[in-house]
This record gives C-alpha cells, sequence and structure tokens, in this order.
C-alpha cells in the first residue's frame, strides 16, 4: 500500500503515550478527559483509579467536584456502556450513537420490545423524571419497569448518572436525571458528532484500522467508511499489513522510547478491553 509500517511494540507505546500512561498529562479533566476519547465507568472507581494514572496532580475528590459541577458528565454513550466525557462532548457523541444503540438493543434484545413501545416506557420515564433526579429503584418500581425494560429505556431518553450517583463515596446511589435538564439543550448533529467520535478515538486510541474504530463506536464498518471519506486523516499500515488510521501530529514515540513507569488501571479500563491483543499490552495469558 506504500504507507509507513508501525511496529506493534510502537503501536503499543502510541496508545501508552496518548491515554498518559508514558507520562502524566498536565490538563484540566474535560480537557483530559477528551484526550483519552472518554473514561469506561460502570464501575464508578475505575475513573478515579484511571485518572489518578494519567493526569498530573490528580485527586480523589477533583473528579467528584467535577462530576458536581456538571463539566465532567457520566451517561450510557460508546457500546451502550457508562462513560465519562466532557461535557462539551455528551450532546455530539449522544448524537453520533443513538439510532444505532437503539438498532443494536432491539436485535439482541431477549425481551423482545417494539421500537413503538420502548418509546412508551421511555415517555413514562421522562414524565417521572420532570420533578428532578431519582434513584433507578424507585422509577422501576413506580412504573413496573424490570431490569431488562430499564436497561432499555436509557437508548431512548439520555439520561446521565447524577451525583453522589458514580462517585467513589457513593458508587451504588443508581440516582438518574435527564441529560436534557442536566446537561443542557440537545444540541447534537449525527453527523457532526459522528466525526468527533472517530477523532476522539484516534486520537485517544490510535493509530487504529477501521474495524477498531467500528468496534469502539458500535458502528457498522459500512458507516464508519463513509465518515472518514470527508475527513483529513494520515495513514499507515501495520506488521501484517492492516491499514491504520491517525488524526495527523498525534503522538507516535521512537520504537526506542521506554516506558519509565508502573501504572493501575482500573476495571474495565478501555485500553485493556478494545487494545490489548492489538497492541499486545498485556501477555495473552491474562
Amino acid at each position: 500500500m506504500g504507507f509507513e509500517t508501525l511496529t506493534t511494540r510502537r503501536l503499543r507505546l502510541a496508545l501508552l503515550a496518548r491515554q498518559g500512561l508514558l507520562a502524566p498529562v498536565d490538563l484540566s479533566l474535560p480537557r483530559a478527559i477528551e484526550r483519552f476519547g472518554g473514561l469506561q465507568t460502570q464501575y464508578a472507581p475505575s475513573g478515579y483509579v484511571g485518572l489518578r494514572a494519567r493526569v498530573a496532580g490528580f485527586a480523589r475528590e477533583d473528579l467528584t467536584k467535577a462530576l458536581q459541577r456538571r463539566s465532567v458528565i457520566q451517561g450510557t454513550l460508546m457500546r451502550s456502556t457508562i462513560h465519562m466525557v466532557s461535557r462539551s462532548d455528551y450532546w455530539p457523541l449522544a448524537a453520533a450513537i443513538r439510532e444505532q444503540r437503539r438498532m443494536w438493543w432491539l436485535r439482541v434484545s431477549r425481551h423482545s420490545a417494539t421500537d413503538a413501545e420502548m418509546r412508551r416506557h421511555a415517555g413514562a420515564v421522562e414524565r417521572a423524571l420532570a420533578g428532578g433526579p431519582r434513584k433507578a429503584k424507585d422509577l422501576k418500581d413506580e412504573l413496573g419497569l424490570d431490569s431488562a425494560t430499564w436497561n432499555g429505556v436509557g437508548l431512548w431518553l439520555d439520561l446521565v448518572r447524577v451525583p453522589p450517583s458514580g462517585t467513589w463515596e457513593r458508587r451504588r446511589a443508581d440516582v438518574y436525571g435527564l441529560a436534557t435538564e442536566w446537561v443542557g439543550p440537545d444540541d447534537g448533529d449525527p453527523v457532526a458528532g459522528l466525526d468527533l467520535l472517530i477523532r476522539r478515538y484516534l486520537k485517544g486510541f490510535g493509530p487504529a484500522s477501521v474495524a477498531d474504530v467500528a468496534s469502539f463506536t458500535q458502528m457498522p464498518i459500512t458507516k464508519v467508511r463513509l465518515a472518514i471519506e470527508g475527513m483529513r486523516l494520515s495513514r499507515y499500515e501495520s506488521e501484517d499489513g492492516t491499514e491504520l488510521l491517525d488524526v495527523p501530529r498525534s503522538p507516535l514515540p521512537d520504537e526506542d522510547t521506554t516506558p519509565p513507569r508502573v501504572v493501575f488501571l482500573g476495571t474495565w479500563d478501555a485500553t485493556l478491553l478494545v487494545h490489548c491483543r492489538r497492541t499486545q499490552l498485556l501477555p495473552e495469558e491474562h
């Protein structure tokens, strides 16, 4: 293909550098989380552990305050899992993946609910939350929703975890609110949002293949290919000849760079879930 070949070691170093794991970054929490492509935090303490490893001078209360001040938002986003993202990224990312998440849920759910039924349930939850955030258990009991339906409702109605829910101090509080009330009006555009999502992913995890992008975003490969056609991206290839995409001028350390430190990563850290095999971040037996 004529592109520069990147070894597995160099891809691994690129991942570590972009995730702040070669050296911690000196950025505000919202900007740092944008750089990392969001943080996967269905186990809430993972966000704290991950930021302690990645951000210079991070203290536990910094993230709790950011969640309370709404500069960092926690909600169900990429791959229908809970992520922390910056407030400015929330609506664009939600718009990018909204329809695809619903299609995925309808396809794989054993609950066999229709789109119309899920819209009806979402409307009931929206009305129940009109007075402010509430505990998930109270909502499910009041509306007669089983766990499967409740999990699906969040794909038809944009909900966020509201502090103390999702914090180190009260990770099991399970308090939810309407994103339109907690974050602000929905101003996301699906096309611009997908462009942003792909760029956030490549800046945080690249260089990566189209298949990698599709896996992270839960988008069909054909839709990813269409989206990248209009994007200005650098191109490389892996040792096995796979084409890799990247955002120009993103960190790409030299082959002889030596990781200078040991870091702790939290449960469900995306660097392990998404990239452990491609970059061989951990031995296969782990």
